[in-house]
């Protein structure tokens, strides 16, 4: 397949990667920290999975949600990264058409799950902290279950119109991307047909999802704060606080760069083109590292069974 701009084809049969446009002689100088990124969520991600499944204390709702983020951060960063770091190392750029696709929307799936699992997560702190002697009446191992399997509906069904409006577009003008990975946005631009319905879909679920999931994090932690400064020493305060202050942090890793990155791609017409995709990058690569890094060193529980196995 040519890789000119003028090439005519209305079904690809491959993609062309460029990794990321501008930065083309730095890219093994940049695929050291995304490797080593890659590394640290791989190992985090394992070894939060081995320690609640080794450890029967944390058979708990907290740790099942915990477990079922590092699951969709494990998708998330090996859906993108092992062909970013090809096309880094190995200049392997081009990328089937079908393969285009299914990465494209298994970021995009995973990701909405990440989302509600932080929600399910911020549910499960405002029981335990706002009705704690009704905390296991109400969060019982079904009721989980069904949290998990709705999150994962809803990532699955809100998504899956994406790639099947990508296919049907015809790609007449070029099958380069420029971008590191199949973004959505990036593929739905090489499209040489009115593409504004794939534009307000992906705008409309990206606002849906995301407002609804901050809207109901807000309440959860408005309602938390109020029952911790309520309680009556200091001493008590911090320690509870100190439960909530990891998930706060992972929701604000997860939530700030994507909003970024999504912002800056659909109206952010002057942020150079490099700076977009290293954002974009970022949004999936640094959340996989730092979540499991939050929580082994914010819970106590994690920590001390994390420290029994060293010694």
């Amino acid at each position: 397949m040519s890789d000119s701009n003028a090439t005519n084809f209305t079904n690809p049969s491959t993609f062309i990667l460029l990794g990321i446009p501008g930065l083309e002689t730095a890219h093994i100088w940049i695929s050291i920290p995304f490797c080593a990124i890659y590394a640290i969520a791989i190992l985090g991600n394992f070894t939060i999975l081995f320690i609640v499944k080794m450890e029967q204390s944390l058979h708990e709702p907290m740790y099942y949600f915990l477990c079922m983020l590092a699951v969709t951060d494990l998708v998330v960063s090996t859906s993108t990264l092992p062909k970013t770091l090809s096309i880094f190392w190995f200049n392997s750029r081009e990328i089937d058409f079908s393969a285009c696709l299914t990465q494209m929307y298994f970021i995009q799936c995973f990701s909405v799950m990440a989302s509600g699992i932080i929600v399910a997560m911020a549910f499960d702190r405002y029981v335990a902290i706002c009705h704690p002697l009704r905390h296991s009446t109400i969060l019982t191992n079904p009721v989980v279950a069904t949290i998990g399997l709705a999150v994962v509906l809803r990532g699955c069904m809100v998504v899956l119109p994406t790639p099947f409006l990508a296919r049907r577009w015809p790609y007449c003008r070029t099958n380069i991307i420029p971008h590191s990975y199949c973004d959505g946005m990036a593929v739905v631009k090489l499209a040489c047909a009115d593409t504004h319905v794939s534009s307000y879909y992906g705008l409309s679920v990206t606002f849906l999802v995301m407002g609804l999931d901050v809207f109901f994090i807000t309440v959860s932690y408005t309602q938390i704060l109020r029952a911790i400064f309520s309680l009556p020493t200091k001493d008590t305060r911090l320690k509870t606080f100190r439960t909530c202050s990891s998930h706060l942090c992972v929701f604000l890793a997860f939530s700030v760069p994507a909003l970024f990155s999504i912002l800056s791609h659909r109206f952010g017409q002057n942020v150079p083109l490099h700076f977009h995709v290293l954002m974009a990058n970022i949004y999936l690569l640094v959340p996989p590292m730092l979540n499991p890094i939050i929580y082994g060193l914010g819970t106590k529980h994690i920590r001390d069974t994390l420290l029994q196995l060293f010694t």
